[in-house]
């Protein structure tokens, strides 16, 4: 636990200047070039935050977490529009990357986000957490060393995200997403939970030991890892 710094706030609003107060202090020393983003309802008050800021992220690379297979930037369920709806259209990035889930060889295609992503290297990867302690796709059970793959998602997972699905698109089964491994990469992880239904993830984390049925837990083999909630542990 002495490597994870762990930030309590009062609300998810607090949060996000919590982690926009961080990413302006990398930015000034110069020491951010490529970001991990993430998608969820966790991120909307952060990129709320850093879209009205004055921050210049022209040289700066994103790579996000996932993405759904068989859904087209267009659709407004994909990660890709909401990045575009909540970051990328209101502020100007170096260059963005999403793995592509219209990809006709879904395989190759993990292998290709895989190794622009080694080539970039990660300084930052954001993170928020599932209600079952999964970070990114990384369903229970994944393991360690896994790197940029096809994801089979949980019935679990399946239940919490049809939530966004408000029109009659059918909610994808699979989708392609950073592995454990990829995720480790990062030279620091800031990870983002609000509410009680997170509090099972990050009481499972804060026990301090590593099990492969929450994905969470695997941070702790990481040397500089920031947790922000707004729960009292």
């Amino acid at each position: 636990m002495e490597k994870c710094k762990l930030i309590k706030v009062e609300s998810p609003e607090k949060g996000a200047e919590q982690f926009y107060q961080l990413i302006k202090e990398e930015l000034e020393n110069d020491r951010l070039h490529v970001l991990g983003l993430a998608t969820g309802s966790t991120m909307i008050p952060v990129y709320a935050k850093l879209t009205a800021s004055e921050l210049d992220f022209s040289n700066v690379t994103t790579f996000n977490l996932d993405e759904y297979v068989g859904l087209p930037a267009t659709s407004p369920n994909s990660y890709a529009y909401f990045m575009d709806d909540h970051l990328f259209n209101k502020k100007k990035f170096k260059e963005t990357n999403i793995p592509n889930g219209m990809a006709a060889d879904l395989d190759a295609e993990c292998n290709r986000y895989e190794q622009a992503l080694q080539q970039a290297g990660l300084d930052i990867q954001l993170l928020g957490v599932g209600e079952n302690g999964h970070i990114a796709f990384n369903e229970p059970g994944t393991p360690a060393d896994s790197v940029t793959h096809v994801a089979e998602l949980t019935d679990s997972t399946l239940g919490v995200n049809s939530q966004y699905f408000d029109n009659d698109e059918k909610i994808p089964t699979t989708a392609l997403t950073m592995g454990i491994a990829s995720i480790m990469s990062a030279k620091k992880l800031v990870l983002l939970a609000f509410g009680e239904k997170k509090r099972p993830a990050i009481t499972k984390f804060l026990e301090g030991k590593i099990d492969s049925d929450w994905t969470i837990t695997y941070l702790h083999e990481h040397d500089d890892v920031t947790i922000i909630t707004d729960l009292d542990m």
